[in-house]
């Protein structure tokens, strides 16, 4: 993917002040804090890079005590990748904060994986490419000319190449582009590819299969030519909310009916939601200490010899926090909206700001409960409404927007919103099967989007278990004489091999997060049930190099025991990584999940065959899964929620009298 340069608003006027939370976001200051104690090493030269900056979370008893008055504040500490761009060599690094020093420093093995890829590595390559012959004897062949070319770099994944072993190398694929407002993407130069060693910044080797006539139609979507006549029917549509939000926010803390968490960002994860809890008799009690993306994966079932290799982990590779969009009024926001900026450092370590990368708002979502009773006469409505709070990345020609949804029931929801454009090819018959034609002359190959949502749970406290429950068909018997009755099963997944599961639609499968010590009202285990999302998982071979580096994506649910080290589903160095790191590594310790500190990982989002509707840009594509309070009530926690004040009273009538548009 073609990754764009990243708008460095360089951070200015920070404060020196801790944050009050060992969880918040490194600011601007710590940044150049890291940046001037790294610098001061004496390996760091001229040519050290900046991979990756993060903070380095301190274990989660250090953090529950301190927040609980009984521990010291952890030490605050920020992870840092180095990359030295004249020799390929790359480290680890851990600096305190609070100490100013590396406080260890570990050297990558690159035949084990390496740092994300650098933006300086993506902009070198059309440079590269230009100046070697052979490439520009392929693109003569092709008529036309490198300065008409753009140059994609792309992750190489791993093949065992002998010539690639302890390399960084990048593969390119070229779109030609007429003119600067025309959209490369609709010209693909279809049977050349060029392997890059970025570092030796040369060609190390150069795939052409033969031209293929380069598709000519216009892809450009932002053309009134191409958009056609403006549809005119539709009439404007005002959110307000005369009194303001219903929300609070104290610095990246916030307060929402009955929700409490706290708002996270990540060069590499992006969004995170921290500390989520429901006040529930005047009670905080915990549900999800953290919640994020770990890493996802967009494989393409291309066989050709320009394209097998083609598959991308848009966080270890790219680090997809940092091409957040900065989120507009009106367009990628209505409402009544509060933002959060993101503050990251780019590769000089320097720190740069995303103006409102994170957008908060409200939503009204409908009827939250309803019953017009026949005995009574009552009639009562209430509104639904939900607390929004998202953002969009853009990931060279690919869009995502993440969107969590808070519920005034207790409901939490991720859903990920897919547009942007298609990754092209030209349409020929020999790879029909593989791709879907969406132009004259233009192939879309099929391919998926695998996420991996990370989801450190705490329901109730940290003593959780999952229960996997199906619907149950039962046959004839005694019992059952006519037939017609049916239960569910409930299984403990008891350890980490076997909580490695598949979503199961045909029986309804959900996995239910239960507190082994807490109890309802009922007698019941406090919980919350995840409800997955049962699309397909990784198409790739079971043997393939790709499901050894996407192992996570070959499964709908993992379940680990807590361990903070272990972030990363598919490892912490994804970049030409043989794979074995990630969830393979973590679970192959088999420790128990029951009754433990434990984090859910479940693996969900679309497989694309795509449409000719799809082009020239695409509809927004959905994939969402969603946690229901199970037993974590002791009733319907929206009981309490009022009548729509702009009802007018109407949402409470006798039933003859009806309803009176309280409901959709």
């Amino acid at each position: 993917m073609n990754l764009p340069a990243v708008d460095t608003d360089h951070a200015q006027g920070h404060s020196e002040t801790a944050p009050a939370s060992p969880l918040a976001d490194l600011t601007a200051f710590e940044f150049e804090q890291i940046r001037g104690v790294v610098s001061s090493q004496s390996t760091f030269t001229a040519t050290t890079r900046f991979a990756y900056v993060g903070l380095e979370e301190p274990h989660k008893r250090e953090v529950l005590a301190f927040r609980d008055g009984a521990g010291p504040r952890p030490e605050r500490l920020a992870r840092v990748m180095l990359l030295d761009m004249a020799t390929g060599a790359s480290t680890d690094n851990i600096v305190s904060l609070d100490q100013a020093r590396v406080v260890r420093s570990v050297g990558i093995d690159p035949g084990e994986g390496q740092v994300p890829v650098l933006l300086e590595e993506f902009d070198a390559i059309a440079g590269i490419c230009a100046e070697d012959s052979s490439w520009v004897q392929a693109l003569a062949d092709r008529g036309t000319i490198p300065e008409k070319v753009m140059c994609i770099p792309l992750s190489a994944g791993y093949y065992g190449f002998e010539e690639e072993v302890g390399r960084r190398i990048v593969r390119v694929l070229a779109f030609r582009q007429d003119y600067p407002e025309d959209h490369p993407w609709a010209h693909p130069l279809e049977g050349l590819c060029a392997y890059v060693d970025t570092i030796e910044r040369r060609i190390t080797r150069l795939i052409d299969t033969g031209a293929v006539p380069i598709p000519v139609e216009s892809g450009n979507f932002d053309d009134p030519k191409v958009q056609g006549e403006p549809l005119t029917s539709l009439k404007p549509i005002e959110i307000t909310q005369p009194e303001g939000p219903s929300f609070s926010v104290d610095g990246e803390s916030v307060s929402w009916a009955n929700w409490k968490f706290d708002i996270g960002f990540d060069a590499r994860e992006g969004l995170i939601l921290r500390n989520l809890s429901v006040t529930d008799d005047g009670k905080d009690r915990p549900v999800i200490y953290r919640a994020s993306i770990a890493e996802m994966v967009v494989p393409y079932g291309d066989p050709s010899p320009i394209r097998f290799w083609q598959n991308y982990f848009d966080l270890g590779e790219y680090l997809f926090g940092r091409f957040t969009n900065s989120l507009e009024l009106g367009c990628d926001c209505v409402g009544e909206i509060r933002y959060f900026d993101a503050v990251l450092c780019d590769e000089l370590g320097t720190p740069y700001t995303i103006k409102n990368g994170i957008c908060m708002h409200e939503e009204d979502f409908g009827t939250l409960w309803k019953h017009s009773d026949m005995f009574t006469g009552s009639n009562e409505v209430r509104r639904s409404r939900r607390l929004v709070i998202s953002s969009f990345t853009t990931v060279g020609n690919y869009d995502y927007g993440f969107y969590w949804y808070l519920y005034l029931d207790g409901t939490i929801e991720l859903e990920a919103k897919l547009t942007g454009i298609l990754f092209t090819s030209g349409y020929t018959e020999v790879g029909a099967p593989y791709n879907s034609e969406v132009a004259p002359g233009l192939g879309a190959p099929y391919h998926q989007h695998l996420f991996s949502a990370r989801l450190d749970m705490m329901v109730d406290g940290v003593a959780n278990a999952v229960d996997e429950v199906d619907a149950v068909r039962l046959p004839y018997s005694d019992a059952n004489d006519r037939g017609e009755a049916f239960t569910k099963s409930v299984t403990r997944l008891a350890t980490e091999q076997t909580a490695a599961r598949e979503a199961k639609g045909c029986v309804g499968r959900a996995w239910h997060i239960v507190n082994t010590e807490k109890t309802n009202r009922l007698g019941q285990p406090t919980g919350y049930v995840l409800y997955p999302d049962d699309k397909p998982t990784l198409m790739a071979d079971p043997d393939s190099s790709l499901a050894a580096r996407a192992a996570f994506a070959t499964k709908h649910l993992w379940v680990t025991q807590y361990d903070p080290a272990e972030r990363y589903a598919s490892g912490d160095f994804v970049h030409q990584s043989p794979g074995g790191g990630g969830l393979p590594a973590f679970t192959a310790q088999d420790r128990s999940v029951d009754g433990e500190d434990i984090v859910l990982w479940h693996t969900f989002g679309p497989t694309h065959f795509p449409r000719p509707e799809d082009w020239p840009v695409m509809p927004t594509d959905y994939a969402k899964f969603t946690l229901k309070p199970y037993g974590f009530f002791g009733k319907n926690p929206a009981l309490n929620v009022p009548p729509n004040k702009a009802a007018a009273g109407h949402c409470t009538t006798p039933a003859a009298a009806g309803a009176h548009g309280c409901h959709d």
